[in-house]
């Protein structure tokens, strides 16, 4: 079996960091599969995503440690990870189950190399759902009097399932400040990208009624700052004055269920690293 593993890293720009990271790499008997790199002249940071392969498990170790080393001396943000290691994912949902769906049938046929460990929701429809594709459901209501404890027991559910990834498939809640920072990079958020213009419960519906020529979807990190977060992918339909808002709900949750699989697709391939407010993706 191939022991690979994906270094992404990033830190002040300056010449000899690809020949550096490359020799160590070298050095240890490692094979680079993949790599792709770009700096940033606006902030004047660095950012590389080295898909490499050790030969033989215990020289990853080896490769931790001096690595240690290299980071120190680059002032560099950088982690290691296991390519071979499937995501384990909490999804979030409320009464839209477009997104859950998507993602349960994308688990379940190989097409996102994650493995759903819960799905979590405020409200109780989407129980068969989950029940079908064998994945635990948790129903968590939340009202203002219990909102802390449900939060908390999010948090839990997150400790418990040893969860990398929560994932907001239409979750109609407003998470707090506190539990946003315990999410803090590990959670993704999705949503229509009528906002700000368009808020509430119909977007949709309010774009139809301005007669609006594309709708579209942004995934993003989640911030306290509501709907402010990193992006990480977006992508937009043209629709026209013939299309009732039946038409821009079907079309837009299409397109809401594409980029959040897109979104979840990078981050579980440690394809995104954090660029101030901004992010850099590699395909």
């Amino acid at each position: 079996m191939r022991h690979d593993h994906v270094l992404a890293l990033s830190c002040p720009d300056r010449t000899g960091i690809v020949y550096r990271v490359s020799g160590l790499l070298f050095g240890q008997g490692c094979n680079i599969l993949d790599a792709q790199q770009y700096g940033d002249e606006e902030s004047g940071r660095f950012f590389l995503r080295v898909h490499f392969e050790v030969p033989e498990p215990g020289v990853l170790p080896v490769v931790h440690e001096r690595f240690g080393h290299l980071a120190d001396e680059f002032d560099m943000d950088w982690q290691i990870h296991d390519a071979r290691r499937r995501a384990r994912l909490l999804v979030l949902v409320s009464r839209q189950g477009h997104c859950l769906n998507d993602l349960l049938f994308r688990a379940h046929s190989g097409q996102l190399r994650v493995d759903i460990a819960a799905v979590a929701s405020n409200h109780a429809d989407f129980a068969a759902l989950s029940a079908s594709y064998g994945v635990p459901f948790h129903h968590l209501p939340v009202d203002a009097a219990n909102r802390a404890e449900q939060e908390q027991a999010i948090l839990g559910l997150v400790e418990r399932e040893r969860i990398d990834l929560v994932v907001l498939a239409r979750y109609m809640q407003i998470l707090s400040p506190r539990l946003c920072e315990a999410l803090a990079g590990r959670a993704i958020n999705i949503h229509h990208s009528f906002l700000p213009s368009f808020k509430g419960a119909q977007p949709y519906h309010q774009a139809h009624a301005r007669g609006v020529k594309i709708i579209g979807a942004t995934a993003h990190y989640v911030t306290p700052d509501l709907d402010e977060g990193p992006i990480i992918e977006q992508d937009v339909a043209r629709v026209d004055h013939a299309m009732t808002p039946r038409d821009l709900v079907r079309t837009g949750s299409d397109i809401e269920s594409q980029v959040l699989a897109r979104a979840v697709r990078r981050h579980v391939e440690h394809r995104i690293l954090l660029n101030g407010h901004k992010t850099v993706v590699f395909r």
